[in-house]
């Protein structure tokens, strides 16, 4: 089901759709290096953390090559959140379209609204490591993932001094 208040961002690349399904299932590359795991195989349970701050369980539910990627949120953790059970089933999903020569990548997390109490925190993160580290891992193979155990950007300061 699409909610016009899940949170969606999407950005265009000079690459194939190839390239950028495999960025997508390369989530160490662009996302995090603290992702254990296969992130590139249908049905696949794999593990992020970054400190004590998050930790999810994703399992891919849908890859399409070239089209879609699909996970389902397993399991989830936030340091800075009462409500421990944002996240929990929800489904993130990445499409992927060519239009006159270029690529277009949508990410869309459903079950991530604004009423979602790390909303604001977590659109700021996921536009970041999208737009930012994503596109760029796509575009030239190297992205801006966080480092073991370094924040990368100022959500990540941010909950980490709260």
């Amino acid at each position: 089901m699409n909610n016009a208040s899940d949170f969606s961002v999407s950005f265009t690349v000079g690459k194939s759709p190839a390239e950028a399904f495999r960025a997508i299932n390369q989530v160490s590359g662009w996302w995090s290096e603290e992702v254990e795991g296969e992130t590139d195989r249908e049905g696949a349970v794999w593990h992020y953390h970054f400190q004590d701050v998050h930790r999810c369980t994703m399992e891919i539910t849908e890859m399409v090559p070239d089209k879609k990627v699909v996970w389902r949120v397993l399991d989830n953790y936030f340091k800075f959140t009462e409500d421990q059970s944002e996240w929990i089933g929800d489904t993130i999903v990445f499409e992927i379209a060519q239009s006159d020569g270029k690529t277009e990548v949508t990410f869309t997390q459903h079950g991530l609204t604004p009423a979602n109490e790390c909303y604001e925190i977590c659109e700021g993160a996921w536009t970041n490591y999208l737009t930012d580290s994503l596109r760029l891992f796509i575009e030239t193979g190297k992205g801006r993932p966080n480092a073991t155990g370094k924040p990368r950007t100022e959500y990540e300061e941010q909950v980490m001094k709260d």
